[in-house]
C-alpha cells in the first residue's frame, strides 16, 4: 500500500512537472511567434515606405528625362560635338557657347 501511494505521488509530481514544462514551451513558442509577427509588420512598413520612395524617384527620373530631352533639342553644345572631334583646341568649347 505504501509503495503504490509513493508511485502515485511520483506520477502526480511527474505530471505536474510535464504540465509546467509544456506550459513553458507554449509560452516560449508564443513569444517567438509574436516576435516574428512584429518583425514581419516592421518589414511590411519598410517595404511600403521603399515602394513609395521608388515611385517618387521614378516620377522624378521621368521628369528629368523629359527636361533633358527638351534641353537636348536646343543645346548648342550638342550641335558642336563633331567640332570637338576635329578641333583639339581648348577654345573649341568656347566657340560653341552662345555669345
Amino acid at each position: 500500500v505504501f509503495q503504490s501511494h509513493e508511485e502515485d505521488d511520483r506520477k502526480v509530481r511527474r505530471r505536474e512537472k510535464n504540465r509546467v514544462a509544456a506550459q513553458r514551451s507554449r509560452k516560449k513558442q508564443t513569444q517567438k511567434a509574436d516576435k516574428l509577427h512584429e518583425e514581419y509588420e516592421s518589414l511590411e512598413q519598410e517595404n511600403t515606405s521603399l515602394k513609395r520612395e521608388i515611385g517618387k524617384l521614378t516620377d522624378e527620373m521621368k521628369h528629368l528625362s523629359e527636361v533633358l530631352k527638351d534641353h537636348e533639342k536646343i543645346c548648342p553644345l550638342l550641335h558642336c560635338t563633331m567640332n570637338f572631334m576635329t578641333i583639339p583646341r581648348p577654345d573649341a568649347l568656347a566657340s560653341c557657347l552662345p555669345r
